[in-house]
């Protein structure tokens, strides 16, 4: 992530961020195929920040992030309540691309727009300087957040957490699974996620956001 010597206001970027149009009035592929609704959560005193690909369907029609079965197991991972996680003083949340992006052809969800990190996370991250760890979920969230640093595989990349995230950067990253539950066999296939990173997640989450 660049930094700036003067970071931008931060809601005044919120506010243009929740008013963009860009993917659908001037796209850099296909445009969007439906209204734009862009879903984000933060707040300078944030020290948390969850990274994600982009809304679903569910997202989509609720406007609220990670309101799905997705989010019912990250938030088991995180041992965090509804009412933190929502709480945007506490917990940043901050997708790749910030509206549904609609399906493919096989009806699964198209990766994110790319409108989206090349017209507003530089800003949107020098606007944060509070932000300790962001949890890097998924391989886009993964190449934006860790650039070269990110291994061959997503599974290569997690498994390296401990290294990624003693890495000397600002914020620090611990990059994660999607919590889909597409994601059921490499969980089962990977247990030492459960077993070695997870009380890692929790421990670190819970010092973030008391």
């Amino acid at each position: 992530m660049k930094q700036d010597a003067s970071p931008p206001n931060l809601d005044t970027l919120l506010a243009e961020i929740r008013a963009c149009r860009l993917c659908l009035e001037a796209p850099l592929t296909r445009p969007l195929p439906h209204e734009p609704r862009p879903v984000v959560q933060a707040a300078g005193s944030a020290r948390l920040c969850i990274c994600g690909q982009a809304p679903g369907t569910r997202v989509h029609a609720t406007g609220l992030p990670f309101n799905d079965p997705s989010g019912d197991r990250l938030r088991d991972w995180l041992e965090l309540d509804r009412e933190t996680f929502y709480d945007e003083s506490r917990v940043a949340i901050i997708p790749m691309g910030f509206c549904f992006p609609g399906h493919d052809a096989k009806g699964g969800d198209l990766p994110p727009r790319r409108e989206c990190a090349a017209t507003w996370h530089d800003r949107l991250f020098q606007a944060l300087p509070g932000i300790e760890l962001v949890l890097a979920i998924g391989q886009y969230a993964q190449a934006y957040h860790l650039g070269a640093a990110r291994r061959r595989t997503l599974t290569e990349t997690v498994a390296d957490w401990r290294t990624i995230m003693s890495a000397d950067r600002h914020p620090r990253v611990l990059p994660l699974p999607h919590p889909s539950w597409r994601n059921n066999t490499w969980l089962r296939r990977n247990a030492w996620f459960e077993a070695e990173l997870l009380p890692v997640l929790r421990e670190e989450v819970a010092l973030l956001v008391e």
